[in-house]
C-alpha cells in the first residue's frame, strides 16, 4: 500500500553507497521560524515566494558597459585572429558549405597533416583552445589578463554511424525486465528509447553528446573530465570544469529515474486539483494536510500521512507544498527501490518494472560514485562543475542527482552547478523549487541559465511519440521565461546572498537586463554572485568588454585533438550558420576595428598582457 517514509532518503541513499556520513540532517519539510512567520502574515504565501513590489538590496552606481566599442572588444586579439574570425563567420553563412561540411571534414584531400594545419588556422583556431591542457593554458591566461576565465570542456566525440548510434541506444536504454516482458510494465512512451531517435545528436546544436558503451568506457570518461577538472585548477584561478550526466553511466538509469519523479510531481498536481486547487506556479500549491489524509484513506491507501508531515514540522498551516511532498520518495537504501511510482486508482505503489538484476543495481550506483568522485575533485582542486543540461527525458533524472550533489557540496560555497533550460515550459517552475529548497535546507544554490540546445530534436520527437510539446512556442516566449527565473534569482541573491548564477547568453539585450537588475538591486561584480559566460571564438564584443568593467565573465573552452573534435566543430558551424545570418553586429565590429588599425598604423597590433 502507499507507505510513507520520514527520513530524506535519496541524500541516505547516495551516502549508503559512497560510505560517507551525511553533512546535514535539515528536512526537506521545514521551514525556518522567519519563513512561517511571513507565511503567517500572507508576505511570503506559497513556499516563500518573492514579494515583486519588494526590490531588496542596495542600489549603489550602476556600472555601464559599451558593447558598441571595437578596440576594448578586440584589444586581446591580433589583427590576423580579427581576420581568421571574419573569415570563419562568413564560411558559415553558406548553406551549401554547412550542409556539406561533414564530408568536407572526412575527405582530407590535403592529407591529414596539411588538414589539420588548415582546420587550425580556420575552424578549429577559432573554437577550439588547443589539443590537450598544456596547449591550452597560453590561450587561458590570455583571456584571463584580459577579465575572462574558463569552463573548460573537453570536447571529444565518437565519430560513428547513424546506425551505430542508435543501436548502442537501443542497448543501454532498455532494462532486462523490459526485454523479457514487453508490454507488461508501466512505462510511458516518452521516457522509452525510440529507435529513431536513437542518434541523440540529430538536430542539436553546439552540444556534445556521449552514448553508452560500457562500464569500462564511463570509467575513461570520469578519468577524462578529472584530467579537465585538475586543468582548470592548473591553468586559472575561480575556473570552472563542464560535465554530461549520459558520459557516467548507463542512460536506462536516467530515463527509469526522470519518469518516477515526473509521476510523483503529476500525483501531487492530481492531489491538488480534488482540493480545488489549479492553474497556480508549483511552489505556490499547498495541499492541506487532513483532506489529504481523509481523501488517500478514501482511495483505500494505508498510513498516517497526517502524522508523518505534522511529526516533521511542516508549517503551522497544516499544509505542505511540492518539496515536502518529494521527500516522501526519499528514503530507500537500494537504488531499484527509488523506481516506484504511485499507482492512483489501487492508491498504492508499484514498481515501475517488475525486476531488476544485480548488474542494473550496481550501474545504477556506480553513476552515483563517479558523480561523487569529480565532485571531490572539484573540491581539491578550487574548482566548479558545471553539470549540463540534456534532453527533457533524461533531466529531470539528471537535476534531481545535480541537486543531490548541492546538498553535500554546496554547504560552504557554491561548488556544483546546475543547468536550467529557459526553452522549456516548466523552467520557472523548476528553478524557484530548487532556490526555495537550497534556502530551508541553508545550502548555496548556483545555476547556469540557458536557453536550450536541443529544441529541434525535443519538438521532433514529442510529435512523432504523441506526447506534449515541452518547449515553449516561440522564441520571444522563451526570452521571457529567461528573464524571469533571471529575475527570481537576482532577488534571491539580493535577498539572502546565498544564490549564484551564471547568465549563459549571447544576447546582448539579456545581458544589458541583467546589468540593469544588478544595479537596481546594489549587486557588485565584485561580489561574485553573478557570472557571464559565452562560447569561445563568439561575441567577443559583449565578453571582453564585460571583463575589462570588472564583471566576472567566462568563455566555454573546448579542447581536445583535430581530428577528435570535428563533430563538436560541425555542430558549431551548424549554430553559426543561423547565428550569423540573424545577427551582423560582431562582423560589422570586427571591420571597425580593422579599418581602425589600418588607419592608426597599428595593423601589427600586439597583445601586451
Amino acid at each position: 500500500m502507499l507507505h510513507v517514509q520520514t527520513v530524506p532518503g535519496l541524500t541516505r541513499a547516495w551516502t549508503e553507497i559512497l560510505f560517507k556520513p551525511v553533512l546535514s540532517s535539515r528536512r526537506l519539510g521545514s521551514t525556518s521560524s522567519a519563513n512561517q512567520a511571513e507565511q503567517q502574515d500572507g508576505a511570503c504565501r506559497g513556499g516563500g515566494q518573492h514579494d515583486p513590489a519588494r526590490r531588496p538590496g542596495r542600489p549603489g552606481r550602476g556600472i555601464s558597459v559599451d558593447f558598441d566599442q571595437s578596440r576594448e572588444a578586440y584589444k586581446s586579439k591580433d589583427s590576423l585572429e580579427l581576420l581568421r574570425s571574419l573569415v570563419v563567420f562568413k564560411l558559415c553563412s553558406y548553406d551549401f558549405l554547412v550542409d556539406k561540411n561533414k564530408e568536407v571534414m572526412r575527405k582530407k584531400i590535403l592529407g591529414q597533416k596539411a588538414f589539420d594545419q588548415l582546420m587550425k588556422m580556420t575552424f578549429y583556431g577559432q573554437f577550439v583552445a588547443g589539443e590537450d591542457h598544456r596547449a591550452i593554458r597560453p590561450l587561458i591566461h590570455k583571456n584571463e589578463a584580459f577579465g575572462v576565465g574558463s569552463v573548460l570542456d573537453y570536447s571529444v566525440e565518437e565519430d560513428i554511424s547513424q546506425e551505430e548510434a542508435e543501436q548502442k541506444e537501443m542497448d543501454s536504454c532498455v532494462s532486462a525486465a523490459e526485454k523479457e516482458s514487453i508490454g507488461e510494465n508501466h512505462r510511458e512512451k516518452k521516457y522509452k528509447v525510440h529507435k529513431q531517435f536513437g542518434d541523440r545528436r540529430g538536430g542539436v546544436t553546439g552540444a556534445r553528446t556521449y552514448l553508452y558503451s560500457s562500464e569500462a568506457k564511463c570509467d575513461q570518461h570520469m578519468e577524462t573530465f578529472i584530467k579537465c577538472i585538475k586543468a582548470s585548477g592548473g591553468s586559472s584561478v575561480d575556473g570552472f570544469s563542464a560535465i554530461k550526466m549520459t558520459a557516467l553511466g548507463r542512460p536506462q538509469f536516467l530515463l527509469q529515474f526522470s519518469e518516477v519523479l515526473v509521476k510523483w510531481r503529476r500525483f501531487f498536481t492530481f492531489l491538488a486539483l480534488q482540493q480545488g486547487i489549479d492553474g497556480t506556479e508549483a511552489l505556490k500549491q499547498r495541499l492541506e494536510l487532513k483532506q489529504l489524509q481523509e481523501f488517500l484513506t478514501k482511495m483505500g491507501a494505508q498510513g498516517d500521512f497526517y502524522g508523518c508531515f505534522t511529526e516533521r514540522k511542516v508549517d503551522s498551516l497544516g499544509t505542505i507544498d511540492m518539496l515536502d511532498w518529494n521527500s516522501l520518495i526519499d528514503d530507500r537504501i537500494k537504488m531499484s527501490d527509488l523506481l516506484v511510482v504511485p499507482n492512483i486508482e489501487l492508491g498504492e505503489l508499484e514498481p515501475l518494472l517488475k525486476k531488476f538484476t544485480m548488474e542494473e543495481e550496481k550501474q545504477m550506483k556506480r553513476m552515483l560514485q563517479r558523480m561523487d568522485v569529480l565532485a571531490k575533485h572539484a573540491m581539491e582542486n578550487g574548482v566548479r562543475l558545471m553539470v549540463d543540461a540534456e534532453q527533457t527525458y533524461f533531466q529531470p533524472a539528471i537535476s534531481r542527482l545535480t541537486l543531490e550533489m548541492q546538498r553535500i557540496y554546496n554547504r560552504k560555497k557554491p561548488v556544483i552547478f546546475n543547468t536550467y533550460q529557459c526553452y522549456l515550459k516548466e523552467a520557472y517552475d523548476n528553478v524557484t523549487m530548487d532556490v526555495e529548497l537550497s534556502r530551508r535546507e541553508g545550502w548555496h544554490f548556483a545555476a547556469k541559465l540557458v536557453r536550450g540546445a536541443y529544441m529541434h530534436q525535443e519538438r521532433e520527437r514529442a510529435k512523432e511519440i504523441s506526447y506534449e510539446d515541452p518547449i515553449n512556442p516561440d522564441y520571444e516566449s522563451t526570452n521571457r521565461m529567461y528573464h524571469r527565473c533571471l529575475d527570481y534569482v537576482l532577488d534571491e541573491i539580493a535577498l539572502h546572498r546565498n544564490a549564484n548564477v551564471m547568465v549563459a547568453t549571447h544576447n546582448e539585450d539579456t545581458v544589458k537586463h541583467t546589468l540593469s537588475r544588478m544595479n537596481e538591486l546594489g549587486l557588485l561584480p565584485t561580489e561574485n554572485k553573478v557570472y557571464f559566460g559565452q562560447l569561445l571564438g563568439m561575441c567577443d564584443q559583449i565578453s571582453f568588454p564585460l571583463g575589462q568593467a570588472g564583471f566576472p565573465v567566462y568563455k566555454y573552452v573546448p579542447y581536445g585533438p583535430v581530428n577528435e573534435v570535428m563533430p563538436y566543430l560541425s555542430r558549431r558551424a551548424q549554430e553559426n550558420r543561423g547565428f550569423m545570418k540573424g545577427a551582423q553586429k560582431e562582423r560589422e565590429l570586427l571591420w571597425k576595428e580593422l579599418k581602425r588599425r589600418l588607419a592608426s598604423g597599428e595593423l601589427l597590433y600586439t597583445p601586451m598582457y
